[in-house]
């Protein structure tokens, strides 16, 4: 399966309720790297690389019912993976 790097912004209450650290959590059970931080405007910036099926089921799980906080909407896109990272960080 072919790498891919997704970008995803998630609007809702998703700050200061764990959301990253669960989303770290969620990355690297599907052996993703990247990261997830905060934005001013109160939104959740989630960047992920690896396999293409691996990032579909990471977008899945942020967007589904088992989130922590509340999730409003899922904006995301893809694009090619740039160099290699190394694990999942929360910033």
């Amino acid at each position: 399966m072919p790498a891919a790097r997704l970008t995803v912004a998630v609007q809702g209450h998703v700050q200061g309720v764990g959301f990253r650290w669960w989303t770290r959590a969620r990355a690297l059970e599907l052996g993703l790297t990247g990261s997830a931080a905060n934005r001013p405007d109160g939104r959740v910036e989630v960047v992920a690389q690896g396999e293409r099926e691996a990032c579909e089921a990471l977008l899945a799980l942020l967007s589904g019912p088992g989130t922590p906080g509340r999730v409003d909407q899922v904006a995301h896109w893809w694009s090619d993976p740039r160099a290699a990272t190394q694990g999942f960080v929360e910033r």
